[in-house]
């Protein structure tokens, strides 16, 4: 078995751990409000934190799979080589987005909020924990699309 399916075995499992933690969590802050009547305080803040990393590692399992949103009225009207040199100038984009966007600002707000010692409200877990999944993602991308790339 090759890197990529291990890694996308690995990112499939994480995300349904993810979602049925989510999905767990909500159940319980439900239950807590309207049959116990007493709201548990951590549940709202878990929620939103483990929807980043949901909306995130999904957006690099999905660029993995390339199933991503694509425009593809341009590249239908093309001949196959111009599609082929077209596809590889999108994931020369992709890659630069990945290590400007997510890789150096995510590792940027890491540090920040390492430095600056913030912790969440409810849960005081530090912020840096919650928002390292953005350089991970931007890592994954990298790698699914230079993947790609050397596949072609």
């Amino acid at each position: 078995m090759n890197l990529r399916v291990k890694i996308d075995k690995l990112l499939a499992n994480f995300l349904v751990i993810i979602m049925t933690a989510m999905v767990l969590n909500v159940l319980w802050q439900v239950a807590s409000r309207f049959i116990l009547g007493s709201p548990s305080s951590f549940t709202d803040e878990l929620a939103r934190y483990l929807m980043i990393w949901v909306g995130i590692l999904g957006a690099a399992y999905v660029s993995g799979q390339n199933m991503h949103v694509a425009i593809d009225v341009l590249p239908r009207r093309l001949n196959e080589q111009t599609q082929k040199k077209l596809l590889f100038i999108v994931r020369l984009l992709i890659i630069l987005f990945a290590l400007g966007a997510l890789v150096v600002g995510g590792l940027r707000l890491v540090y920040i909020t390492h430095v600056l010692d913030q912790n969440s409200p409810a849960l005081q877990v530090p912020l840096s924990l919650v928002y390292v999944v953005i350089p991970i993602s931007g890592l994954l991308i990298i790698y699914y699309k230079i993947s790609d790339i050397l596949k072609d």
